[in-house]
């Protein structure tokens, strides 16, 4: 049935013309307010904050690519080149995201196959900083950078950039020297490198190390485009700020020296060579056995030789010169018999109530000379020249262990040199008779320890690098230098204090030991040297070969140290250092001459054996 009309009517909603209005009013104010929160928002966006965005624009469209800075040039003494800088290539990836990257990587496979462990530092680099190019591959060879070309099509986010890459001429012959460089790490990044960048190259071992602030420069940054899939679309987004080369060093080696030493060292032993000139503490020539190729760092090491180098019971990487003590054996006799004169107990001539017999009773213990026939009665230059253990443990108890202590730790025996170079290690002496009461407790010790600190064993083990200073000081007069190869890092210590006339002694003792004595067939027929040979006694193995020597004789110009690791003893070292020194002194090495012996001077004795000495506890 069919509504009636007033029914109809009823259920329409009447409006009054006012509510007609104030509802007009009311939708015109929201609209108004709508479009001018949007206005507002335009002109925030636009006028206010428009550099924000613009940046934030420009970054999602520009991604930054590191530029290289080249390192700076590393030099000998003359010019001739330590470390330089060629050309090289490096490979890295721009991704959007992980995913990605990894299918970017699948496409490489086929010609740059990377193992699990480098996919995830490529993987790892991108997450530590996801609008850089992810590094693939430091040291790409042009082999296959002309592959990758050609493939460029297929692998847009693929980043090919032309980087100076590191190169050491002379190799192995310099490694424990210049060092190598290698990238950053985090725990460097959070360190002392933390102005670097992640993937920088740094310098991680010697000089490379020790002058990385000179050496590093400043790298630079180019921008390329790229579309909303991280996919390289031009590469010339924005200007590029240029790299700043590091300053080039000029050092003291000499690097014909360097080399010469590298080429005669007996590569059957493990050891060390310092040169030095006495005067300056400059260092010609460091080189340690057996050594790496530094230039197997560059572009980042393989995991295999990683693993080589590190396992390897030679220690390659480990630098002998400064960062391995020695027990000094017959080389520190002339320390003691430094102390002597000093303290007056001896002189030139001086004689010991003992003579050799093959070995001295000491107390309830046989203390044995290296000669079992023994040398008889001799004085102190010749207790040097035939190196007589006898004579030097009479020496020692003279002396008693707190005045060999003490003098041994004024004259440097305990003490860094200081070398411009990283983990110079300090050598190990005893301050004083506290030592002993720490170590073995008070009255468990007696003064017989004196007589194993007078012949370099004991509780004695000395970095060559402290050994060949020493020697330097004994040549100069006295004179301490600080070792360097490009600038000192530290004013040099006081001078050894001892009479003129006491150091003319002792240099004629090392004279007569290259004369007369135990390095007698390493004389030169052009050059009269000054040396003390040595043989540290080894728990581990055969005994260790020393010596050390300078030249000329009357004014050095140059000391030279070895140390053959089970090279039994330092009559098989000799023969190379006298090589070294003359090859410095007159560009040739012929040891097969000989020099005409003349008669030995010496010198007149000047010491009062009234000269106070400090007694210590002589119960001890």
């Amino acid at each position: 049935m069919a509504r009636p009309p007033s029914d109809r009517v009823s259920n329409r909603v009447a409006f009054h013309p006012f509510q007609l209005a104030r509802r007009g009013a009311l939708a015109f104010r929201i609209i108004a307010a709508t479009f001018t929160l949007l206005a507002l928002s335009f002109f925030r966006l636009q006028m206010l904050e428009h550099h924000e965005y613009e940046l934030k624009s420009e970054s999602n469209r520009l991604r930054p690519l590191s530029l290289v800075a080249p390192r700076g040039l590393i030099l000998d003494r003359r010019g001739q080149v330590i470390a330089e800088n060629v050309p090289g290539y490096s490979v890295s990836l721009l991704a959007a995201n992980v995913q990605a990257l990894e299918g970017m990587i699948a496409q490489l496979a086929a010609v740059l196959p990377l193992d699990s462990e480098q996919v995830r530092r490529v993987i790892h680099r991108y997450r530590a900083a996801p609008y850089e190019p992810a590094l693939v591959v430091k040291d790409a060879s042009f082999a296959l950078v002309s592959e990758l070309e050609e493939r460029r099509s297929t692998i847009p986010g693929l980043v090919i950039q032309t980087e100076p890459k590191r190169f050491y001429p002379d190799s192995t012959a310099v490694a424990h020297l210049v060092g190598y460089v290698g990238e950053v790490t985090e725990q460097e990044l959070a360190g002392a490198f933390h102005h670097r960048r992640l993937g920088a190259i740094i310098g991680k071992t010697g000089l490379e190390r020790m002058y990385e602030d000179t050496l590093g420069g400043s790298d630079g940054v180019r921008f390329v485009e790229v579309d909303a899939y991280g996919r390289v679309v031009r590469e010339e987004g924005a200007q590029a700020l240029a790299s700043v080369e590091g300053d080039t060093i000029r050092t003291t080696i000499d690097l014909d020296l360097q080399r010469f030493i590298a080429s005669i060292y007996p590569k059957q032993y493990r050891g060390a060579m310092i040169a030095m000139d006495p005067r300056s503490g400059a260092i010609l020539a460091l080189y340690s056995n057996p050594a790496y190729n530094p230039n197997d760092f560059v572009g980042g090491v393989p995991a295999q030789l990683w693993q080589q180098l590190t396992t390897d019971p030679a220690r390659p990487l480990l630098n002998r010169a400064i960062s391995t003590r020695y027990p000094p054996a017959s080389t520190f006799k002339l320390a003691t018999a430094l102390l002597g004169l000093r303290h007056g107990l001896v002189n030139a001539g001086s004689h010991m109530p003992v003579p050799c017999r093959g070995g001295l009773q000491i107390g309830n213990r046989y203390f044995r000379c290296w000669k079992t026939a023994g040398h008889g009665s001799l004085d102190l230059i010749g207790a040097v020249a035939a190196s007589c253990d006898v004579y030097f443990y009479q020496l020692g108890l003279r002396l008693t262990v707190a005045n060999m202590a003490r003098g041994g730790t004024r004259d440097g025996f305990g003490a860094p040199t200081g070398i411009d170079l990283p983990n110079e290690i300090t050598s190990l002496y005893p301050s004083g008779p506290e030592y002993y009461d720490r170590v073995y407790g008070r009255n468990n010790w007696t003064n017989t320890y004196a007589a194993n600190l007078a012949i370099g064993q004991g509780e004695n083990a000395q970095t060559l690098i402290n050994m060949v200073r020493f020697f330097a000081a004994l040549g100069n007069g006295g004179h301490v230098p600080t070792p360097y190869i490009v600038r000192e890092r530290r004013p040099p210590p006081p001078p050894i204090e001892l009479e003129d006339s006491l150091f003319l002694a002792l240099r004629r003792a090392l004279i007569a030991v290259v004369e007369q004595g135990t390095a007698r067939g390493s004389r030169l027929a052009q050059i009269r040297f000054a040396g003390k040979t040595g043989t540290a006694q080894n728990p581990h193995g055969e005994d260790h070969g020393w010596f050390i020597g300078f030249a000329p004789a009357d004014d050095p110009r140059i000391v030279v140290g070895g140390i053959f690791e089970f090279g039994l003893h330092g009559t098989r070292v000799a023969p190379y250092v006298a090589r070294a020194i003359e090859h410095y002194l007159t560009g040739v090495s012929d040891t097969t001459g000989r020099l005409d012996l003349s008669p030995l001077r010496m010198p007149v004795d000047t010491v009062s054996p009234s000269t106070p000495l400090d007694s210590g506890d002589t119960t001890r």
